[in-house]
This record gives C-alpha cells, sequence and structure tokens, in this order.
C-alpha cells in the first residue's frame, strides 16, 4: 500500500519563525541592556564628575570663611596688689597666664577664672625700682627689667609640664638666663636710669640695647662661654656707645633691637624713625632716619612682625603701616612702607604679634581691637571690646587663637579667635605682592621654609603660568604635526600603508608619561643643551628639505616616480629626515665654534643676559608633544577619513583638483571633529604631570623664554601634596589648585563643545 509522506515546509517554516523570533528578541533585549548600561554609565561619570567637583569645593570653602571671636571669659586682674601690669603673655597650652608687674613681681594666673597659681618677687637690689620692660622676641619668653641704677635684670618665662597620676599640671616658673645679679649696661653713668630699654638673646651672644637721659644709645654685648673642663659658665663683654643725632627737643618714644642683633630702631616723638647698624658692637652707625607718620601724627606703637624682618607702626590716627628695607631705584636700601591698614580711627596703644604667622592684632583707645594679616593685606576683624573703655594691654597666645585683652577700669577679657587661614586673599593669590626682603612686589610661589618665621608664598600666577606655557609649547609642536599627519594619512596615504601607521601611532597614546617625562629629563635635556644650535637648524632644514627634496623627485624620469605605487611616497622621506637631522646636529658644531665660542647656552647667558636652564620649554614641548599627538591625530584622522565619499567624488567629477577637494570641502566637513582633536590635546596638555615633573626645572617663574623651566599646577599638587598638613592652608591651597584646573578643564571643553556644534551645523550642508 502506498502512503504518501506529509508536506514539511509548513513545519519548518514554522520552525523558522520561531526561531528567528527568538533571535530577534534577544538582539533587542541585548540593545536594551547595552542602551541601558551606556546610559547608567553616562549618568555616573557627570554623578562622578560633580562629586569631584564639590569634594574640592568642600575643602577649599574654609578659605573663604571669615574670621571670628567669640567672649570666652571675664574676671579681674589677678592680685592686683601686685601693682600695675607692664606686660601680658600666656603659654601655648592656653590655660595659663602671666602678667609683670610695675613693682617687678610676676604673677600667674589660670586664663578661665584668673586665679593666682603662682607669684614671685623678682630679686632686685635693695632700693632699687624697676623703671622699664623690655621683651624680646615673643617666642623666647624672655624679659629684661630696666632698673633706676641703669642696670638691668634679664628673666625667662619657663613652663613645666608634668603628668601625676595623668593629669597634666602647668607649673610656670622664672629662669634668670644671665644670672641673678643685674647688668650694668650704661658704665658711663650707670647711677642713673635708662629711659627705654630692648633686649635679644642668642645661643652665645646676648644684646642690651638702651637709651639714656641724655640721648645716648648704649649697647652691651654678652657673650655666654662655657667651660669644657668643668662646664663653668662665664660671660665675656664689649660695651659700645652712639649719640643720637635728635633735635634738643624731641624725646625717644620707642627702642627696638631685632631678634639678629644685628639692626636697632629708635622712633622719637617727632614720627622719625632711626635704623642703626650694630654688626659690629664695637662700632654702630646710622644707617638712616626717615618720617614714618605724617606732620600732625605721632608714633603711638612699634613692634615688629614675626622674623623681625618687618616694622608695624600705630600711630595717632588709627593707621598702621608696615614697613622694611627695600632697595630704592638708585640701589640703596632704605625703610620702606609696604601697605597700610586704616580700618581704626582711634590711636593704637598697643600691638600683638602672631609667633608663627605674618598677622597681628591692634588695640586702640576707644575699646577697639583689629585683627589683620600683612602679607595677604586682610583687615580680618574690626571689633569693639570694652564699649568705649580704653584699652591697655592685649596679648595672643602662641598659637593665636586666644587675646588677652586688659582695659583702663582693671578688668581682663579672654576672646577665642578663630581665624584659620588669613594669609589667602585675592590680591595674596593672584596678583602681585611686596613680600619681606624684596625690592619690589612680584608673583612668587614658596609654600614652606625650615624656618618659623618664613612668610607663606602662595601665588598661584607663577603656576597658572606656567601650565599655559606648558601647554602652549606642546601645541605649537604636537598641533601641525597631528593634523597635517591626520590629513595625509586619511587623505592621501594608500590603504596598506595607512593600516600600518594609524594603529602605531594610537599606540604610542599608551605610553606611560612617567617613561617619557624620564627620557625627557636624563637624555633628551642633555642632548638638546649638547646640540642646541642644531636643534634650531632643523626648524629651518626639515622643511626646506623636505621640500627640494619634492621638486627634484618632481623632475626624475617617469619609470621612477611611478615605480613607488601611489600613496607610498612618503616612505622616501623616512631616510632623508634621518640624513637632514645628521647634518643639522654635525654643522651645528662647527657653527657654534665659529660663532659662540663653542658653547651656545653659555653665549646666551652671557652675551645676550638670556638664562639657559637644561629642562626648559624645549625639552616640554617636545615631551609633551610627543604625548599629545597621538590623541589629536587619532581624531582627527577618523574625522577626516569619516567625510562621506560622495562628497570628495563629486568635488573631483566636477573638476576640482585633489588638493582643491581636501582644503575647500573635506577640511571644512572635518573640521568639527579637527577642533575636538585639539581641544581634547589642549586639555591632555594642561592637565599632563609626570612628563612637566620630570622635564622641566621645576620652578615657578614667570618668564616666557623658552630656554626657562617652569611649575604647572598639576605638577605643584604632586611634588607637594605629601608634605602639606592636612586641612592646613597650604593643604587647601592645593585642592584650589585642582579646583582651577577642574574649571579651566570644564571652561575650554565646553567652549569647545558650543563651537563644535556651530560648525556641524554651518558645514553640514556640504
Amino acid at each position: 500500500m502506498n502512503t504518501t509522506s506529509p508536506n514539511p515546509t509548513p513545519v519548518l517554516s514554522a520552525i523558522y519563525d520561531h526561531t528567528t523570533i527568538r533571535r530577534r528578541k534577544w538582539r533587542m533585549l541585548k540593545d536594551k541592556i547595552a542602551q541601558h548600561s551606556m546610559t547608567i554609565g553616562g549618568i555616573s561619570v557627570i554623578i562622578a564628575i560633580v562629586l569631584i567637583f564639590f569634594y574640592l569645593l568642600y575643602v577649599v570653602f574654609p578659605l573663604l570663611l571669615p574670621a571670628t571671636m567669640e567672649k570666652m571669659q571675664q574676671f579681674s586682674i589677678p592680685a592686683p596688689t601686685a601693682g600695675k601690669t607692664r606686660y601680658l603673655a600666656a603659654e601655648e597650652q592656653n590655660e595659663v597666664g602671666v602678667r609683670f608687674t610695675d613693682q617687678a613681681r610676676v604673677v600667674f594666673f589660670k586664663l578661665t577664672d584668673g586665679t593666682v597659681i603662682a607669684e614671685q618677687v623678682l630679686p632686685l637690689p635693695a632700693e632699687i625700682t624697676m623703671t622699664q620692660l623690655a621683651v624680646a622676641d615673643s617666642s623666647t619668653g624672655v624679659i629684661a627689667l630696666g632698673l633706676s641704677d641703669g642696670r638691668a635684670l634679664v628673666v625667662k618665662q619657663i613652663y613645666d609640664i608634668s603628668y601625676p597620676n595623668g593629669v597634666k599640671v602647668i607649673s610656670p616658673r622664672i629662669k634668670y638666663p644671665l644670672g641673678e645679679e643685674p647688668i650694668v649696661v650704661d658704665k658711663v653713668s650707670g647711677t642713673k636710669s635708662l629711659r627705654h630699654l630692648a633686649v635679644q638673646l642668642g645661643e652665645t651672644t646676648n644684646t642690651l640695647a638702651a637709651v639714656t637721659a641724655d640721648n645716648r644709645l648704649v649697647l652691651a654685648s654678652v657673650v655666654k662661654e662655657i667651660s669644657f673642663l668643668d662646664e663653668s659658665v662665664t660671660f665675656d663683654r664689649t660695651d659700645s656707645v652712639l649719640s643720637l643725632l635728635l633735635p634738643p627737643s624731641t624725646q625717644v618714644t620707642h627702642l627696638l633691637l631685632d631678634k639678629q642683633q644685628k639692626i636697632v630702631y629708635v622712633a622719637d616723638s617727632e614720627g622719625y624713625i632711626s635704623r642703626i647698624d650694630i654688626s659690629n658692637k664695637k662700632s654702630p652707625h646710622m644707617l638712616e632716619r626717615i618720617r614714618v607718620v605724617k606732620a600732625n601724627q605721632t608714633i603711638t606703637a612699634l613692634k615688629f612682625l614675626t622674623g623681625d624682618i618687618s616694622l608695624l607702626v600705630g600711630d595717632s590716627s588709627g593707621k598702621i603701616t608696615q614697613w622694611f628695607p627695600a632697595r630704592d631705584e638708585n640701589k640703596n636700601k632704605i625703610l620702606r612702607p609696604i601697605r597700610e591698614f586704616h580700618s581704626q580711627t582711634a590711636p593704637i596703644i598697643d600691638i600683638a604679634i602672631e609667633e608663627r604667622r605674618k598677622g597681628f592684632v591692634t588695640a586702640d583707645n576707644q575699646g577697639q581691637v583689629g585683627i589683620y594679616h600683612s602679607t595677604a593685606h586682610r583687615t580680618l576683624i574690626v571689633k569693639s571690646i570694652t564699649a568705649g573703655v580704653p584699652l591697655k594691654h592685649i596679648a595672643l597666645t602662641p598659637r593665636a587663637d586666644r587675646l588677652l585683652a586688659e582695659d583702663e577700669q582693671g578688668q581682663i577679657q579672654l576672646w577665642k579667635i578663630h581665624n584659620e587661614h588669613p594669609e589667602i586673599s585675592w590680591s595674596a593669590l593672584w596678583s602681585k605682592v611686596w613680600y619681606e626682603s624684596y625690592d619690589q612686589p612680584e608673583y612668587i610661589w614658596q609654600s614652606s621654609s625650615a624656618s618659623n618665621d618664613f612668610e607663606p608664598k602662595f601665588s598661584l600666577t607663577p603656576l597658572a603660568f606656567g601650565t599655559l606655557k606648558a601647554a602652549f609649547y606642546a601645541m605649537l609642536i604636537a598641533t601641525p604635526l597631528a593634523i597635517f599627519g591626520a590629513i595625509y594619512t586619511a587623505y592621501f596615504m594608500a590603504a596598506g600603508m595607512r593600516k600600518i601607521v594609524k594603529p602605531t601611532i594610537e599606540i604610542m597614546a599608551a605610553l606611560p608619561t612617567v617613561i617619557l617625562g624620564f627620557l625627557a629629563g636624563l637624555w633628551l635635556a642633555p642632548v638638546i643643551e649638547a646640540n642646541l644650535l642644531g636643534v634650531f637648524l632643523l626648524f629651518l632644514l626639515i622643511p626646506s628639505g623636505a621640500l627640494l627634496f619634492a621638486y627634484g623627485w618632481s623632475y626624475l624620469p617617469r619609470a621612477i616616480r611611478y615605480g613607488i605605487p601611489e600613496g607610498w611616497q612618503s616612505t622616501l622621506l623616512i631616510p632623508v629626515l634621518l640624513l637632514i637631522t645628521w647634518i643639522a646636529f654635525e654643522l651645528s658644531h662647527s657653527v657654534e665654534k665659529a660663532f659662540f665660542n663653542g658653547d651656545m647656552p653659555n653665549w646666551l647667558t652671557t652675551q645676550l643676559g638670556i638664562a639657559f636652564d637644561q629642562r626648559n620649554a624645549i625639552v616640554v614641548g617636545i615631551a609633551m608633544g610627543l604625548a599629545v599627538i597621538p590623541n589629536i591625530f587619532s581624531i582627527a584622522e577618523d574625522a577626516i577619513f569619516s567625510v562621506p565619499k560622495h562628497l570628495t567624488m563629486g568635488s573631483l567629477a566636477l573638476g576640482a583638483t585633489p588638493w582643491q577637494t581636501m582644503t575647500r570641502v573635506v577640511i571644512l566637513t572635518a573640521s568639527p571633529g579637527i577642533f575636538s582633536a585639539v581641544m581634547i590635546g589642549m586639555g591632555r596638555a594642561v592637565g599632563e604631570t609626570m612628563i612637566v615633573l620630570m622635564a622641566t626645572g621645576n620652578t615657578p617663574i614667570m618668564d616666557f623664554s623658552i630656554f626657562q623651566g617652569l611649575r604647572t599646577l598639576a605638577a605643584n599638587i604632586a611634588v607637594e601634596m605629601p608634605e602639606s598638613e592636612v586641612n592646613s592652608t597650604h593643604y587647601r591651597i592645593l585642592f584650589l589648585a585642582g579646583l582651577i584646573l577642574f574649571l579651566f578643564t570644564f571652561f575650554f571643553n565646553t567652549i569647545a563643545e558650543v563651537v563644535r556644534h556651530r560648525l556641524r551645523r554651518q558645514y553640514s550642508s556640504l
């Protein structure tokens, strides 16, 4: 019996349709997964960038906060029977205060409530009283008492800290660094009291300066000598006298001696300050006498700023002026007014100096105090604390976070000061600042020093300048090479050669920048220094040599010219360029011997006054250019190669030459991509760290010379962040530099995107 098999077509069709539908669903699912993954990734990137921005802002924001004062305590003067206060101070732990009285008594008291801890009577000779009190550098705790018989007693505050039973105890005491016997300051008329007194102690040399009733400046230099045999201490003394050339009616009002024991400043009632050199203790001499206040004003307060380089002059109008020696246009070193603070209007009666910063506090006779910072030229606070009652004395604790103020009514106030970052102002960061020991205002970055008296220099201008300088020279080298290379590779080069060249250049982008910086600093920089003229000859010989080769190539027989496949002709330039480089370097030595004494870098310095650093902007430009070229080349080449073929074919069909097609069609159409490539390269150059760190002198200077080094914001962060104290001003400024880089990159990327869209709209119709 014949049986007919069923037709398999419907079954196979059903299986095929089911498989197709399943594959289509799977493909759609993968598309959705990819779409959502890309969306999540993009949003995550945006969130990460926003979080980075807000974290940088969070660290930087405290720099913008104002200083504040908060009253903590008020109490009557401790031990009022001990006499009137001549000097007020406090120790570093903010627990113990001290006042020296006119009865030669020392009263130690608690800062919290004024309770007397200890009271000590200084050992004065019988029938002798205290007439003057002089304070040495505040960090030493040294005080000198001028006595009625022309002698002086030098004492020092000591605060011993112990922990009996685990509880901190501060035990104050008085030490006598030059002995308990008073020192005769004026041997000529030593029985007469001294009008003014100043003192400074060193490791071995100690100096007392005094002004006598007949306007003589008397110096007593005491050198401490310790015997190596029995460790006994002896003092060797040197005396000198200088007659002050002051008008007969003029009286000395203030006397200061710097802690280096080299300069004495004498202020008088006419508003003049005399600067006297006592480097040679046996023969002091007057350097200058200069008026520091207006004719109708007087000097009411005079103190050294920390470091004893600058003078702070408070006058009867309430103005405070900073002065320090600097050279004038004639190269003479004279006292010069640097900056003024005029936020108070009543006469300044006292100035308290911060021990570790260039800040200070002033008090006037109307009960106002002002907190200032000299380098930043900032008035931080001006506040009335006694409701019009005149102040007598003020004192800052060593950490500058507490203020002691005594008024005319015998009350002492304790104020808490929150003033973490007074060094920062717009002028300190971006304007020229006149720093101590400089002859004029300058842009300087110098964040640290071994000395506590150091004046931090936080100008970001040289760092921003160095960043732009490095990016400029890198882009000057990278942009033309990368773009012209991209044009040739995408438009003229043979497909087979393009497959080799493009991946090779893109692989260069993966080179670690630390390797490029290492090679640039240790190999390229010495090579350029030894062949500097040859490097300049390359810029002349390579373009001219390539043009001459091309010109000669056009006159070769057709058989030779057409024997090279179309698009491969550029390979012939490789040996030509190597030969030109060898010739340039060989010629450089002969030309240098003939015209530059065999050493062009030295000739530039000696003959033209152009300083030459081995690691300079040329090295940075070449090294960073090599790092930036792959990014610009890859993006620009893709943009040019992606120009629709029908545009180029249509242009050629209408009779345009390949060059005309490239310049008038291809480049214009690809311009948005080329512009993006340049801006991305610019962003890479601005943010580069390791190359500029290793290939430059890393010096923050403002000089556009190609022979000078530089320091960038990124390199500065890398160098100094490990050394900065967390939450310090230095630390936060480094984060501010990072924030500036962030905003700089964001700004230029935004501008680039706007320009790119405009170019795309303009040339999209081609």
